[in-house]
């Protein structure tokens, strides 16, 4: 009875997470433009999506931004951890107390934090001729601030898992530095960076809060995007983009979990 139980409140759990996912992925087939009517099945909405140079621009932004964002503050999340390790004890600790508070402060406040600071440097720019356009730059600047404390937090763990011998033993046998970190350290904290770098691409692609304070007019990602639509009317096509975006989010976990399962496997037989 307790088993079956624990089932039908994990199967709860779980509709109340995807089932407007799940109403979201019926509607962006629905060819009627208005919810409150079924108009049967069609793909027209995919088709309009691709047609409209707007929510193009805002994807292309977005993705852009997501992924550079990713890579940098994963290299950066990298070599911050490295520099935790070779740390004493007491002052990694006040380091990781300070990483932690972007974290838990309200994205509001950090946003705002984000806009403060780039008039205050553009305004002492402006003295020597040179100004700070709010635009892809700042947005782009913004997302990684705010991803970084994240992939120090997935990277450092691996790091600490590491066993120094196996290093020390490469360069005794006489490989440089950087084939040893490519072939001993790499190799063993590449789960912690992949998953580092999947959440700040995933964090990256739907934050709202950080773009809105640090992009300039007639910059657009799809969550300000879809604020703007929001306010005369979401489209039909936004149906379909976001449709997309959660299958391919989907994809890329998958794909992800499938090669530390075979990596796990690989590692218990040997």
């Amino acid at each position: 009875m307790k088993k079956v139980l624990s089932r039908i409140y994990l199967a709860f759990i779980f509709i109340l997470l995807y089932a407007p996912i799940a109403v979201l992925i019926i509607f962006s087939f629905n060819n009627s433009r208005t919810r409150a009517k079924w108009g049967g099945w069609t793909f027209h909405w995919y088709i309009s999506m691709f047609q409209d140079g707007a929510i193009m621009s805002a994807l292309y932004n977005t993705l852009i931004i997501a992924l550079l964002s990713a890579l940098i503050s994963t290299l950066l999340g990298l070599l911050a951890s490295f520099s935790l390790i070779a740390m004493k004890h007491k002052k990694r600790t006040v380091i990781m107390s300070l990483l932690d508070i972007p974290m838990l402060n309200a994205e509001i406040v950090t946003g705002i934090s984000l806009m403060l600071i780039f008039i205050a440097v553009g305004q002492f720019l402006s003295k020597w001729g040179y100004t700070i356009e709010f635009g892809f730059g700042t947005v782009l600047i913004g997302h990684i601030t705010f991803n970084l404390p994240y992939t120090v937090l997935l990277i450092l763990p691996k790091l600490r898992q590491l066993n120094v011998s196996t290093y020390e033993a490469a360069l005794d046998l006489g490989a440089s530095r950087f084939l040893a970190f490519r072939k001993v350290i790499l190799p063993d904290i590449m789960s912690g960076v992949l998953a580092g770098f999947m959440l700040a691409f995933t964090m990256s692609l739907d934050d709202f809060v950080i773009t809105h304070f640090t992009k300039g007019p007639g910059f657009d990602t799809l969550s300000t995007k879809i604020y703007t639509e929001v306010r005369k009317g979401i489209k039909p096509e936004m149906y379909a983009l976001s449709t997309l975006l959660f299958v391919s989010i989907l994809v890329l976990l998958l794909i992800f979990g499938r090669g530390r399962g075979k990596k796990t496997t690989a590692v218990s037989q040997v």
